[in-house]
Order: C-alpha cells, then structure tokens, then sequence
C-alpha cells in the first residue's frame, strides 16, 4: 500500500464526518475509551489516599495515555492533507495546527509529559488538571456534535442579543439596589458593583441568601428583577433547544432531505 492510500485510510478512520458507515470507527471508539479513562485516573490522581502508594502506576498511565495521545496528534497532522479543498496539503495542516481542537490535543500531550521538564510542585498540580481537557476531545468524534455546534453558531445573533438585554437588566438591578439599599447595607449595596453580585445571583434565579433587600422599595425592586431573570433565563434556553431540535432533524436526514442513520 503506497503512503497516499494509507494516508487516506487513516483519514477515514479519524474524521467521523468522512464516514458513510453508521457510528464510530474502531479507531475511534479505541480513542473514545482512552480519553475516559485518562480524563478518570487524572480525576483519581486529586486524591491522596489512593495515590500513595500508587505514584509509579500513576505516573506510567499518565506518560502511556500522553504517548497514545501524541502519537494520536501526528496521525492528525499527517492526515490533515486528506481534509476537502483546493489549498496544499500543507495549508491544510497548518490549518489543523490553529484549530481549537488541535490547540487542546498538543495542550493535553504537553500536560502529560510535563512532569518531566517541571519541578515546582503547585505548577505540576495544575498542569494535572489540564489533562482534563482532553474530555473536551470527545466533542470531535461525534458528527451529531459537529453538527449542533453548527447550529448554535446559527443563532449566535440571537444569542448574543439576549445575553446583552441580560447584562442591561443586571446593570440596572444593581443600579436600582444601590440606589435604595446602598445607605442601609453598605457592605451589600454600597456601590453598583457590590451590588452586581446580588443582581446576578437573583436573576439566575440562584438565590443564595447571603445578599438581600431588607426595605419594602427594596423588596418590590427585587421581586421585578427576579421575575424579569425567569424570562431572561428562559430565552437563549428556547434558542438553544430549537438550534439542538434542527441539527438533529438535519443530522437524521441529511443534507438533502435524505432519510439516514444516527451516529
């Protein structure tokens, strides 16, 4: 087999969305397997109590799955060239190289090995953590999941209005508090941004108690800004559900109306 057809084989093992078969290749329910059960054991390693003891089994899985991982990224790389248009192959994988996908797999590879060029203990503990963002990783071997973020980013107009009616409701909430609770409970409502922390927790409908409005001008303030976060909330949630509703109905028939499987 010459490089190009093997280079090509790969390609179609990698990219879900280069598949005509139903579900995931083998190679990437291997990669699906993997990325869990290296997201659990850096979950694990947060423990003390079952890490000691335990550092050198610890320390080879994590080097294992960053070698896997690694190895995963220059397959990418490699097969980047496959990807459909016109540019060179290395435009292509250049391309692959600044993609927020690519940007997390050489994070994650980086954060395995880094235990091996870094000694100062707090800077090893977070770099641990970022091992975790290989969970995000998921995302790239589901087409249904290529396909819903497409369909947020169609509404991304009207997300962005409501998260901006949302930020104006907040700043005047704050406002309003301020105005008639800032003489009373300085510590809570003395200024707009004290009282920013009371206007987000109330129209998220969160509500954790340690700020509230202790006046009756108050209390009607609030009670309004409250009931304007239930309908706030409630927009982009709306949005949301009609953008998942149209990239499944989409995803289930395809491009052309076509009737298909679901991965």
């Amino acid at each position: 087999m010459d490089g190009s057809r093997l280079r090509h084989n790969i390609w179609m093992l990698l990219e879900p969305r280069a598949r005509r078969a139903r579900g995931l290749s083998w190679l990437n329910l291997c990669l699906l397997l993997i990325i869990i059960l290296a997201t659990v054991a850096a979950i694990i390693e947060t423990e003390p109590l079952i890490v000691r003891g335990h550092q050198r089994l610890f320390s080879a899985m994590q080097y294992g799955f960053g070698a896997i991982f690694a190895v995963e990224y220059l397959a990418r790389f490699w097969v980047a060239a496959e990807n459909p248009g016109k540019e060179s192959n290395w435009i292509k994988r250049w391309r692959f190289v600044r993609s927020l996908s690519a940007i997390i797999d050489l994070v994650v590879v980086l954060a395995a090995f880094a235990p091996l060029i870094a000694g100062d203990v707090a800077s090893l503990r977070m770099l641990r953590l970022i091992r975790i963002l290989g969970l995000a990783r998921l995302g790239k071997l589901s087409a249904a999941v290529h396909g819903i973020s497409a369909a947020v980013y169609s509404r991304r107009f009207e997300l962005g209005v409501t998260a901006g009616i949302a930020v104006m409701f907040m700043v005047f909430g704050a406002t309003l508090l301020y105005w008639i609770e800032g003489g009373i409970q300085a510590e809570q409502f003395g200024s707009i941004p004290r009282a920013m922390w009371w206007a987000v927790i109330t129209m998220t409908t969160i509500g954790y108690g340690d700020t509230y409005p202790i006046t009756a001008a108050g209390k009607f303030a609030a009670a309004f800004i409250a009931l304007s976060g239930v309908g706030l909330i409630a927009m982009p949630t709306g949005i949301l559900a009609a953008a998942f509703s149209d990239a499944m109905q989409a995803h289930h028939h395809g491009p052309h109306g076509e009737e298909v499987e679901l991965d």
